[in-house]
């Protein structure tokens, strides 16, 4: 189980050391491709910050984790250093690489992955920043409130960074910042309530009033849910009802997507944004991260069933000739991304790997391997039969 894990770290700084190792040289503008239908200049806008935020989201409980030893310790050391010199750069007014927050509809967008980052590590994300850099990012957050989120899983992005800017504004994190990282309540709260209005069952909200069978449950609607009420939710009666629902539905959602993994590591592909590779999987890391009861799920097939599904999209030549991401799913798929794609956005493949926060000793990295759903049903084995909430 610990090369499992190994393998599962290696392959994600695989696919984050081109990003970091750029920004923090303040080169990322210049050396990371645009891939993508839209014109070049117009992804421009927004592509750094697309990388640098969706890269942090999946990494975060990694670097956040305490007690490593031996080689992952040195690594984790070498990898907070680094993406403290990128927050540096992507913060900083005149740097090379400083990024996007504010024109255009986009950076509300991965504004909000950031956001989401900081509040999974704030111990290396936030309170390890030095004075300047933490004016600097909370006033990029700010900027984003010129941007007015569309009616669908949008309102989320400017309540997660509503969120971090309550939890900044909170001591002892607002003890350097004076009044500068007050927080809107209403546009947590708006989007709160139209999202558990938007409930379809079983698990499921709209992404806005409608249904859409793609993955954007697992892609930003459950994982923002619960982690705005976990971090708010005490500051108001309604919101805190919230919560017990919110991590019901993203249980029974997480075991949806097991069910999902086949016996060969394969998953339906299904929906807009099918390029984020097994960042379709967001939900089920998170529930393995945070320990949700009621998945039905034991730790081990989940790691197992993960592990095939990284190793069935890895054994494609996924990268470019200098390490980024190429649109696709196995491989060089230039036709599966959308028009509002481009190489920043494919790095929401690293949600996958939130279980990377866990300690080695945790169940999920412990436990002898078992067989996911799928693989034991197409094996003859006796499984239950699945149910609805």
């Amino acid at each position: 189980m610990m090369d499992t894990r190994r393998h599962w770290l290696h392959t994600m700084l695989k696919i984050a050391d081109p990003v970091l190792r750029a920004l923090a040289q303040d080169r990322l503008r210049e050396t990371m491709p645009i891939e993508s239908k839209s014109p070049r200049e117009d992804r421009a806008q927004f592509t750094y910050l697309e990388a640098f935020g969706r890269t942090l989201v999946g990494m975060a409980p990694w670097l956040e984790l305490p007690g490593l030893t031996g080689e992952e310790a040195a690594l984790q050391a070498e990898y907070r250093a680094l993406v403290r010199r990128c927050m540096h750069n992507a913060v900083t007014p005149g740097t090379r690489d400083c990024m996007n927050f504010s024109q255009g509809h986009q950076p509300i967008v991965d504004a909000a992955f950031l956001a989401h980052a900081i509040l999974r590590a704030p111990t290396q994300l936030w309170e390890a920043l030095p004075e300047d850099d933490r004016r600097n990012l909370v006033a990029r957050m700010r900027e984003t409130r010129t941007r007015k989120p569309y009616h669908c899983n949008w309102l989320l992005f400017s309540a997660m960074i509503e969120c971090l800017l309550y939890s900044l504004s909170q001591p002892p994190a607002a003890s350097s910042l004076g009044e500068g990282a007050f927080w809107d309540s209403m546009r947590i709260d708006y989007a709160l309530r139209q999202h558990f209005d938007w409930y379809k069952g079983d698990g499921f909200f709209g992404d806005g009033p409608e249904f859409h069978m793609d993955y954007y449950n697992s892609y930003v609607i459950q994982p923002m849910l619960i982690d705005i009420l976990r971090t708010v939710g005490h500051e108001d009666g309604d919101w805190q009802r919230l919560l017990p629902r919110a991590e019901r539905y993203g249980a029974r959602y997480a075991q949806f997507l097991e069910n999902l993994i086949a016996p060969d590591g394969s998953y339906p592909v299904l929906g807009r944004s099918s390029a984020y590779r097994f960042g379709c999987f967001q939900m089920l890391a998170q529930a393995m991260l945070q320990h949700l009861p009621d998945t039905g799920l034991s730790p081990a097939q989940v790691r197992c069933g993960l592990t095939a599904v990284i190793d069935r999209v890895m054994a494609f030549d996924n990268f470019d000739g200098d390490g980024f991401l190429r649109i696709g799913v196995c491989g060089s798929q230039p036709d599966m991304g959308e028009g509002y794609i481009s190489t920043g956005s494919l790095y929401l493949c690293m949600a996958v790997f939130l279980p990377l926060g866990l300690p080695e000793t945790d169940a999920f990295w412990a436990d002898p391997d078992a067989l996911w759903t799928q693989a034991r049903i197409w094996r003859g084995e006796a499984v239950s039969a699945g149910y609805s909430i």
